[in-house]
């Protein structure tokens, strides 16, 4: 049999190569690597190299640091499931979610359905279904409107008004208006601050529920 050779794949380093060095007919332009150096390189670059009955096969090395780089922004590029055109939201949200939760507007104080709402579970992104509050931060502010003193951490982004006046807080996911967060208001909660929020921007799931975190 041949001797065990290496052919590298120019069209990128996802596919598996498996060459036969004693069939093979080697292009002028497609570089050769013999074994023995192939296995020295193994440790500098993100391939895993194993021979098997005069075969070589190339695969990534998932040890490297630039495969989970890799993965890292694939997780990136593709967790955007909750990200839709305003023609979408249009079709899945009703008029008054779409409203409030695309268009920032916001509820008449004291209508909200979890206004005065205090049973045990977890409060959702009406528009997307991340969980955005637990019910044991919700309190009572009198202010008309859902009042929460702290999100789950990382579901909840803060984004100044254009005037100045006020924090916006919307979904991190699908980038839903939720209302407004305030500090310092003097209220007894662990954090001094009051997330002022939609009640049709939110969903809830009770704690005896599956869905439930």
């Amino acid at each position: 049999m041949g001797s065990q050779i290496l052919k590298i794949s120019p069209f990128g380093a996802s596919a598996t190569s498996i060459i036969n060095s004693a069939t093979l007919s080697t292009p002028r332009s497609a570089p050769i690597i013999h074994i023995g150096e192939a296995r020295r390189r193994e440790s500098r670059n993100p391939f895993r190299i194993s021979v098997s009955s005069g075969f070589c096969r190339l695969s990534l090395n998932r040890s490297s640091k630039s495969f989970r780089s890799g993965v890292v922004a694939m997780a990136a590029a593709t967790g955007s499931a909750a990200q839709k055109s305003e023609e979408e939201w249009r079709a899945i949200l009703s008029p008054e979610q779409f409203y409030i939760l695309r268009q920032k507007g916001t509820e008449y104080p004291g209508t909200g359905e979890y206004n005065k709402f205090n049973e045990d579970g977890v409060y959702k992104c009406a528009g997307c279904g991340t969980p955005l509050y637990k019910s044991t931060t919700k309190f009572n502010s009198g202010c008309g409107w859902p009042a929460f003193y702290e999100g789950l951490p990382g579901a909840i982004n803060r984004t100044a008004d254009p005037d100045g006046s006020r924090i916006e807080i919307t979904c991190a996911a699908c980038g839903g208006h939720l209302g407004h967060v305030f500090k310092g208001e003097g209220f007894p909660t662990p954090t001094n601050e009051r997330h002022c929020v939609n009640s049709v921007s939110l969903k809830f799931t009770p704690a005896n529920s599956d869905s439930s975190l």
